[in-house]
C-alpha cells in the first residue's frame, strides 16, 4: 500500500505536469507544495522520470478503471461513448481535471526520456483499443455506424476529444466549446 507522502507526490506531480508540462517543474516545485525534502522526493522516485512513469501508469490504471467500469454498467456502445465524451466535458466544467495528462505529455513527447514516452504511448494504444472494442461491438449490434474500421473511428474520436480539449483550454475552460466539437464526432458514430 502507498504511504501518504508517496500518494501527495504523486497528486502533486500530475497536477504540476497538466499545469505546465513535464519539462516546466521540478522537485523543488514539489517539495514546497508538499512540504517535504528533496531528498524524500528521491527516496520514493530516484529521478524525474521515474516519478513521471508512475504517475503516467496510476493514471493509465484508472483509466482502465473507469472504462471497464462504463463497459460493465452501460451495455449500449452508444451510451459507452457519450460517456467517455461527457466525462472530458464534466471535468472542464467543474476544473478538476481539465486535460488529459497523456495529451499534454504526447505534445511533448520529442522531449521526454524514452521511458515516459512509452507510457504515455501505452496509454493512447489502451485507450483506442478500449473504444475500438466498444464501437466495433456497437457496429455489430446495430448501436452505432461508420464508414470506417472500429479503430480508425476510435483514433478519430480521441483525436477529436483531445483536440477539443486543448479548444478549451486555449478558450479559458469553454465546456460548451469542447462540446460544439466533440458533439459531431460521437454523432457520425451514433446516426
Amino acid at each position: 500500500m502507498a504511504s501518504d507522502t508517496y500518494t501527495r507526490i504523486l497528486d502533486t506531480a500530475q497536477a504540476l505536469i497538466v499545469s505546465r508540462g513535464y519539462n516546466a517543474f521540478s522537485y523543488a516545485d514539489i517539495s514546497a507544495v508538499v512540504g517535504i525534502g528533496k531528498a524524500t522526493i528521491h527516496h520514493h522516485f530516484p529521478g524525474k522520470a521515474d516519478l513521471a512513469v508512475a504517475v503516467i501508469a496510476r493514471y493509465r490504471q484508472a483509466t482502465e478503471d473507469g472504462m471497464g467500469a462504463m463497459a460493465a454498467h452501460e451495455p449500449r456502445a452508444d451510451r459507452r461513448l457519450a460517456g467517455y465524451v461527457g466525462f472530458w466535458e464534466q471535468c472542464i466544467r467543474d476544473n478538476n481535471a481539465p486535460f488529459c495528462i497523456a495529451a499534454l505529455l504526447a505534445a511533448e513527447l520529442p522531449s521526454l526520456p524514452p521511458e515516459v514516452a512509452e507510457q504515455v504511448k501505452a496509454h493512447f494504444d489502451e485507450l483506442i483499443a478500449r473504444l475500438a472494442g466498444f464501437i466495433d461491438e456497437g457496429l455489430k449490434k446495430g448501436e452505432l455506424t461508420s464508414n470506417e474500421d472500429a479503430e480508425r473511428s476510435a483514433r478519430i474520436l480521441v483525436a477529436t476529444v483531445h483536440g477539443a480539449m486543448l479548444a478549451a483550454r486555449v478558450a479559458g475552460g469553454d465546456a460548451e466549446l469542447y462540446a460544439n466539437i466533440t458533439q459531431p464526432a460521437l454523432q457520425r458514430l451514433t446516426g
